[in-house]
């Protein structure tokens, strides 16, 4: 016999309750294994927010970015674009950052050291750092720190990168951190830096000074962004599973790995769950094995997560793309769906 899944009041009262109990969460964010519906949830959830009034902000931090697939609307790299009134969505394009970075280190040496050109072993190194294997992780870290520390908008909706990247980023804050942190205090200490100090000044400020405010800057910017992440006040993380055996032991490891990041964790919304009224009807063995299969599955994930499930979504009969489907997929997740 299938297990039989709670009706929709029930499903969607928890979920639709997280915002209506904790109002100043503004960064919501969706993670999990690749392929799971993140990207989904993420455009569906910032539709209705939107649809109630809320400035929403969606943006993807995966380089296989697919919210324009999604919204139907070619938005990768056009920085913050309005899909409809309220909601806007942005792709960020990790090459564009990377030039731009580039060029803002060209300018600050030409404001710091008042160069005309770009010495060529110094141009040199500035191409070959943008070739680095986590230049593009980096590039578009630095873009979200940009994207939440403008405070524009009343949510900031994530679309997380899967699991293991999703964690690099949360764990980039606290390297580059740290980083700074020394390269502060090594600066700070050199020995040089009173002669250097007393005797290269320009328009009122020590050239040292511009660097070590430029650090400084640097390090408000990561730990606003940090704060953020780790703010169980203004944060709310969801786990996308889907009822299956390699994606719930995959989504305990990362709880257990998140958990250590000390991410709030809002609760679990299960994916793709196929109607278990199937079983009554003559439909493909296949199908009933897969049915059987999610019966486990489900069982597993209300042994481990329990109370933390905050809604189970439904299998659809066609891709979630277009305003239309978004809109009923927010309506399956919050209520009010006909």
């Amino acid at each position: 016999m299938l297990v039989c899944l709670p009706t929709k009041e029930v499903i969607v009262i928890s979920l639709a309750r997280i915002f209506e109990e904790h109002p100043d969460r503004r960064y919501i964010m969706f993670g999990g294994k690749g392929g799971l519906g993140k990207t989904t949830f993420s455009a569906a959830t910032a539709h209705w927010l939107a649809k109630q009034g809320h400035k929403v902000l969606v943006f993807s931090v995966d380089p296989q970015a697919s919210l324009t697939d999604i919204f139907e609307q070619d938005i990768f790299g056009k920085g913050a674009v309005e899909i409809m009134p309220n909601l806007f969505a942005q792709e960020i394009d990790a090459d564009q950052r990377i030039k731009e970075y580039q060029e803002e280190i060209r300018q600050k040496i030409f404001d710091m050291y008042g160069m005309d050109e770009i010495p060529e072993e110094i141009e040199s190194y500035i191409q070959a750092a943008a070739a680095e294997p986590a230049m593009e992780e980096s590039a578009i870290f630095d873009k979200v720190v940009d994207i939440v520390v403008g405070a524009e908008y009343d949510y900031y909706i994530y679309d997380l990168v899967p699991l293991g990247h999703a964690l690099y980023y949360l764990s980039m804050a606290s390297v580059y951190d740290d980083w700074i942190d020394k390269i502060t205090r090594l600066r700070e200490e050199m020995e040089e830096y009173q002669q250097v100090a007393a005797v290269v000044q320009r328009d009122g400020e020590f050239e040292e000074d511009l660097i070590l405010k430029e650090l400084q800057e640097i390090k408000y910017r990561i730990n606003t962004s940090s704060s953020i992440l780790t703010d169980r006040e203004k944060t709310a993380f969801f786990f996308v599973i889907v009822p299956e055996e390699m994606a719930i032991l995959d989504t305990q490891k990362a709880a257990t790995l998140f958990a250590k990041f000390q991410v709030p964790l809002s609760g679990y919304v299960v994916n793709r769950v196929l109607p278990p009224e199937l079983a009554a009807q003559e439909i493909p063995e296949f199908l009933r094995h897969r049915l059987e299969m999610q019966e486990g599955a489900l069982r597993r994930i209300d042994e481990q997560f329990g109370g933390e499930v905050l809604a189970h979504v439904p299998e659809f009969e066609r891709d979630i793309t277009g305003l239309e489907m978004i809109e009923r997929m927010g309506e399956v997740m919050f209520g009010g769906a006909r």
